[in-house]
């Protein structure tokens, strides 16, 4: 007797509802979407005439002064920097801006006055010359989470598998992705943050590529290079715009919120379709909804925790559960696919 879970699901009001909460879930997660990528950040603190007077006197008194025996050894010591400051580049002025920010914001936290943003950050403690020591933290242990899922990948997933170099790809991609992340929240210069955002925009394109390639079951490598350059040509001329015309911020998430939707979307029409198919049709819709309210924690902009914690940080550190969640279902369902479905294994060169 056929096994009633492999069954096409039947028709009636028990589907019509089903699509209907995945439309539902859908329109949530677009919303939700597009509202955090309208969040922009606010940058008074570096427009305070405080704030401007005090970089200033320092870069007169201790980044140039008229004689340098003249300075005290704690004014001598800003000026030559320590080893970890150095190691991470940071010049006399930028920590007469860190210093700045620092005495401001303690005096407006014991004044009970309002914290500002500086040069659109908020005014985060450095560790050992990291700008944003959180926010490091978690984006390597996100990386960590696609480091541990490679080995998994190679064993699981046999070598003639459609889907087995996509998926070992996309690990690579996170791991990309995540590295600089990290060295963006390390040193924030121009080059770093678009390395970051061109890395995350080309890892959330790759997702949908292979997205797509598994959803239609697109065995043919002629058919995934074709569609390859349907994804990779809009990414190559984003990434153009971006670098050689005008960096806008705005633009840049809303084009990588747009893709990240597609991808959410084409996932939980694969899951009302395999709902009664498959026991895990349910997993990419649940994971999609949890990123994405991990995502919206970027609602609650303020300022960061004991100088360390801010909403952005605490949406990275949201996000490490939920990779190992994502690389169990495409496990799981590369299980199914070997081993009910004809055709998406290509033949072996030893055969």
């Amino acid at each position: 007797m056929p096994d009633p879970s492999l069954q096409p699901a039947t028709t009636g009001p028990t589907r019509r509802n089903r699509t209907a909460l995945g439309l539902g879930l859908g329109l949530a997660l677009a919303l939700a979407i597009t509202l955090c990528a309208s969040l922009a950040s606010a940058s008074s603190g570096d427009r305070q005439p405080q704030y401007i007077e005090c970089v200033k006197e320092c870069d007169k008194d201790i980044c140039y002064p008229a004689d340098l025996s003249s300075l005290t050894p704690e004014q001598l010591s800003k000026h030559d920097l320590d080893l970890p400051l150095r190691l991470t580049r940071w010049t006399c002025h930028d920590n007469c801006r860190y210093q700045c920010m620092q005495s401001i914001t303690q005096t407006a936290i014991q004044e009970n006055q309002e914290i500002h943003q500086y040069h659109g950050k908020w005014p985060f403690y450095r560790f050992l010359g990291m700008q944003e020591p959180a926010s490091v933290l978690f984006s390597v242990l996100n990386g960590y989470m696609h480091v541990l899922a490679w080995p998994k990948l190679k064993r699981a997933i046999p070598e003639n598998y459609y889907m087995r170099p996509l998926y070992l790809g996309y690990a690579i991609a996170g791991i990309n992705t995540w590295l600089w992340s990290a060295i963006y929240h390390s040193r924030d210069w121009p080059s770093t943050e678009k390395l970051d955002y061109f890395s995350a925009g080309a890892a959330i394109t790759f997702a949908l590529y292979y997205t797509v390639i598994r959803i239609t079951r697109m065995v043919s490598v002629r058919s995934q290079l074709m569609w390859g350059l349907v994804c990779l040509i809009p990414l190559l001329l984003h990434i153009s715009y971006l670098t050689f015309v005008h960096f806008d911020y705005g633009y840049n998430m809303a084009a990588t919120a747009t893709v990240g939707a597609i991808h959410n979307f084409c996932w939980i029409g694969w899951s009302i379709a395999n709902w009664r198919k498959l026991p895990y049709a349910w997993e990419p819709t649940v994971s999609g909804v949890m990123i994405t309210s991990a995502m919206c924690l970027e609602f609650l902009d303020f300022p960061p925790l004991w100088g360390i914690l801010d909403a952005h940080s605490m949406w990275h550190a949201a996000t490490i559960p939920l990779v190992p969640m994502w690389y169990r279902f495409l496990l799981n369902d590369t299980e199914w696919e070997v081993r009910n479905k004809k055709g998406v294994l290509r033949p072996s060169h030893r055969d």
